[in-house]
């Protein structure tokens, strides 16, 4: 049998052309020659191959006996990296254009081959720059180069930082850009995980209260898990140093010599770096690698591979300070993402453990129990919190940042005479400090001693020391400067405003969610309530009557204001709601009022603010002054008014009650009240949330 052929005209029989004689006297084939003037189907692959072979040569640059082959050059520089090769061969040559002339020729070749440096003009540079920053090839190089490294150990970034991170975006694996997963819930949203919330502020003004500042409340996030971190380039064979946990969440803060004037005054000190704390006992030197290699996984996000190697570690070198802590902070880290308070506290009983083993280097047992005080007053435990820092302060009774710290914990559990105390101390030591001068003048504002504050509140925060930059501090400063009749509180609101801690010179409250409307006056229409403003309306009589059966003094239902607001005369108040929660004997005492509110959540549920009857009694001034939050409005309904001498300003505009009709005001912006009549005036606080939050933050803000 024939054999098969592979030709569209098989069927046809084929014909040996004769041979025929080039123009150099060669005899070739018919076939051949033809080829040089038809155009055949064996021409047309002729030309397909050559126009390939010069799309290939095309990337070899041959200038006079000088040949380059690019392909192997990036191939050679490929070599020490980890990365798909492919790419480069799929036209990404772009990104080792050396020159910025646009292409990958001989120059830049020369350049990787470190024979030749390219002189680039300074604009273009900066474009190619940003071009190989951008390279999804550079990406790739620079990931594999990082994971290729032996990575030395990093203790500065957890002992200085907090230890989660704050990054939205990381580097996969790929050299891929991608979304970091955030916590469902962070520290500065709850005091406690599991959803356990803290002590509430038990007081309307709670600028006067020594706290933490609340947070926007972000929408809740699917669970997803953290991206593995970038692995830092490797170190000389020295022991890295790491910072001190007792710079928290700062860093070093850049010399600023070079143009001050663009600066703060306050900004323009000199931040000389500290030296660096030692972890490492002589013995734990010699299993450094051990311990590097547990701190890599955790410091990578895999938490519970990092509290396994950690027990590991623990079990073979039980008497090893560094590893119980490299064990405490894996637990920590693991309680974040699981959100455990059980987890959290068994960290807390770790750091204990490596605080009291022998041989803990000073520093250790610093960062160790300074990280434990800080995890206590997460989980709320103030008083245990206390203990640990009073323990820190007496084995480093030098140390004036711990007693800083110290005094500190002495607020928060609102001990301002211990706290007041450990200032004085620290100032007859440190006398510059303003880190404790802002807070011993933020005491001596809260005892009302308004002219003795304004000296080390308006010192400490020109002092510009870490801690200072505080909007609390600005706002007792203004504050107590407006009681003495000093226009210069404006300035430092003003400043308190550009630092960003106000959202205006008006409106001063520190607990508030961005982005809410802001305005001092509202109408029924603009807050959406008008059943609620109706039915307040419609039944004023019905809540005058009940507010007047309860104001006899002797039944002890009105009590004073204790926020320290008035220059003087009476005011009491009778509180029928309280941080959303209903107060049960007094809405007894007045049944129908507490009834005609029960159908308004937007009332009876705000968290933030309160239910209540108002009486002021004549010759009574209340100072100017903000609310704590952006989140709520007030609602004031006129039960008993005076027909004159009874005023509000909020902002630049005063007005006046009138009875049966509700006034609304955001509380925020700063306000002043005169009552100035000949008998008391009553009115009904209402306060409603802001119509902007929506029910995820209605339902997770924090009480005030």
């Amino acid at each position: 049998m024939a054999p098969r052929k592979n030709f569209r005209n098989q069927a046809k029989k084929e014909v040996k052309p004769a041979a025929v004689v080039n123009k150099n006297g060669v005899k070739v084939e018919a076939s051949v020659a033809a080829s040089s003037g038809g155009f055949s189907g064996t021409k047309i692959f002729t030309w397909f191959m050559v126009l390939a072979l010069l799309g290939v040569w095309s990337s070899v640059a041959v200038v006079w006996f000088d040949l380059v082959d690019y392909d192997n050059v990036i191939a050679e520089r490929a070599k020490e990296f980890r990365f798909n090769f492919s790419e480069v061969l799929q036209g990404k040559l772009s990104a080792y254009d050396a020159d910025g002339d646009g292409d990958f020729d001989v120059e830049d070749a020369k350049v990787l081959l470190d024979e030749k440096e390219i002189k680039v003009p300074a604009p273009k540079m900066e474009r190619l720059k940003k071009g190989l920053k951008e390279s999804p090839v550079s990406v790739s190089l620079r990931e594999a180069k990082e994971e290729s490294a032996v990575k030395e150990p990093d203790d500065s970034r957890d002992d200085a930082t907090h230890p989660y991170e704050d990054e939205n975006d990381a580097i996969d694996t790929k050299g891929e850009l991608v979304e970091k997963a955030q916590p469902q819930q962070t520290l500065e949203e709850s005091k406690q995980y599991n959803n356990q919330p803290g002590s509430p502020e038990t007081k309307e003004t709670v600028q006067l209260r020594y706290n933490a500042e609340a947070e926007s409340v972000p929408e809740p996030e699917a669970d997803v898990e953290p991206e593995v971190e970038s692995v830092p380039e490797p170190e000389a064979d020295v022991e890295p140093e790491v910072e001190s946990v007792l710079e928290l969440e700062a860093e070093f803060v850049p010399e600023l010599k070079e143009n001050a004037e663009d600066h703060p005054k306050d900004q323009l000190k000199e931040k000389a770096k500290k030296k660096k704390p030692k972890l490492l006992n002589k013995f734990e030197k010699t299993i450094k690698t051990e311990i590097d290699a547990a701190e890599k996984l955790r410091k990578k996000g895999k938490v519970e591979e990092a509290v396994r190697a950690f027990e590991t570690l623990v079990l073979q070198y039980p008497q090893s300070p560094r590893c119980r802590y490299g064990k405490a902070l894996a637990e920590d880290g693991l309680a974040e993402k699981m959100l455990s308070n059980d987890m959290l506290q068994k960290a807390i009983g770790t750091y204990k453990e490596a605080s009291e083993l022998p041989n803990a280097t000073p520093d250790l047992i610093k960062a160790t129990l300074k990280k434990r005080a800080e995890r206590q007053q997460f989980l709320g435990r103030m008083r245990g919190a206390l203990a640990t820092l009073e323990k820190l302060v007496q084995i480093f009774p030098e140390d004036m940042a711990l007693k800083n710290d110290l005094g500190v914990a002495h607020l928060l559990i609102g001990d301002n005479n211990s706290a007041k105390r450990v200032y004085e101390e620290v100032l007859a030591t440190a006398p510059s400090d303003g880190f404790a001068k802002v807070h011993y003048g933020f005491i001596l504002k809260s005892e009302n001693k308004i002219a003795e504050s304004i000296p080390f509140l308006r010192d400490g925060l020109e002092s510009g020391d870490p801690g200072t930059d505080d909007g609390r501090f600005y706002f007792h400063l203004g504050d107590a400067l407006q009681r003495m009749g000093d226009d210069s509180a404006y300035k430092w609101y003003e400043r308190g405003h550009q630092r960003g801690h106000f959202a205006s010179v008006w409106q001063r409250s520190l607990y508030n969610v961005d982005g809410l409307k802001a305005q001092p006056w509202w109408t029924p229409k603009d807050t959406g309530y008008m059943d609620l403003v109706k039915t307040l309306e419609r039944n004023w009589r019905i809540i005058r009557d009940e507010a007047q059966s309860v104001m006899d003094k002797t039944t002890g239902l009105f009590v004073p204001e204790e926020e320290n607001l008035r220059e003087k005369g009476e005011w009491g108040q009778f509180t029928l709601w309280q941080q959303g929660k209903k107060a049960g004997e007094s809405c007894r005492s007045v049944p129908k009022t507490c009834g005609l509110l029960e159908r308004y959540p937007e009332a009876t549920g705000c968290k933030r603010g309160q239910i209540k009857f108002s009486v002021m009694q004549p010759g009574t001034h209340v100072w100017p002054h903000t609310g704590p939050t952006n989140c709520r409005l007030r609602m004031h309904l006129g039960l008993v008014i005076p027909k004159t001498g009874c005023k509000i300003r909020c902002t630049n505009d005063t007005r006046a009650w009138e009875e049966g009709k509700v006034l609304i005001f955001d509380d925020s912006f700063e306000h002043e009240v005169w009552q100035d009549a000949d008998s008391y005036r009553l009115i009904f606080i209402v306060d409603v949330w802001h119509p902007e939050l929506t029910q995820y933050q209605r339902q997770t803000l924090s009480p005030i």
